[in-house]
């Protein structure tokens, strides 16, 4: 059930990213996230009762709410026109949690490519945090690139694998390694070219396609 919800937090982090980027209406994004924000909140209540008690896989299931809450979060807030700051400042919060639930992948569950992709959550929600709390708004094409490509590669790929049963430990260690080299080489690359681009050229007509930059996996 938690790699269901996986793949559709894939589909809304594209929608946002796409919606930042100025491509998807702000009012439709919203009833998507709300849509996946109810996911995302049923999902970890109903692990968390068949855990039965176990506390390694309640504390497992616990993360889940993060994500559902931004969800049902930015959604209203879209809907009913609310200011940014407590989405942007709760993003700080879960950034910051996700920090921990990264350390738990790689140290306690031993599921090195989600420790790293719970490094790539972190980073982004920091950056929604400088996005929406901090009303950086000079990081809009960057934050809203970094959504759609993050909406892949954390959520939609490693939900399919995991669905299919080709998510295979066997391969964990190298897994991690070119998800890290990925996300390194990608963001940084893309900070690089959307900070030298040519003044007044959107960052659409510089990549290409929304959500489809040169280099990413959708």
């Amino acid at each position: 059930m938690a790699n269901v919800g996986l793949l559709f937090v894939g589909a809304v982090l594209f929608i946002n990213g796409l919606m930042l980027l100025g491509k998807v209406d702000s009012r439709s994004a919203a009833v998507f996230n709300l849509f996946v924000g109810g996911l995302q909140v049923l999902t970890p209540v109903y692990l968390i009762i068949a855990a039965n008690g176990d506390s390694r896989r309640i504390m497992l299931a616990s993360g889940i709410f993060l994500f559902g809450f931004t969800y049902l979060y930015v959604g209203i807030g879209l809907l009913m026109g609310l200011d940014t700051t407590g989405v942007g400042y709760y993003s700080l919060f879960v950034a910051i949690v996700a920090l921990g639930f990264s350390f738990v992948s790689f140290r306690l569950v031993k599921d090195q490519p989600f420790g790293v992709i719970w490094l790539y959550w972190a980073f982004l929600w920091f950056l929604f945090f400088l996005l929406l709390g901090l009303k950086n708004e000079a990081l809009t094409p960057y934050v809203g690139w970094v959504t759609a490509i993050e909406g892949w590669v954390t959520g939609v790929i490693p939900a399919f694998l995991l669905l299919t049963g080709y998510w295979v430990p066997a391969n964990f260690y190298e897994t991690a390694i070119a998800l890290g080299a990925f996300g390194v080489l990608t963001f940084a690359s893309l900070w690089f070219v959307l900070r030298h681009r040519g003044p007044g050229r959107p960052a659409h007509e510089e990549y290409g396609a929304p959500g489809h930059p040169a280099g990413s996996h959708g």
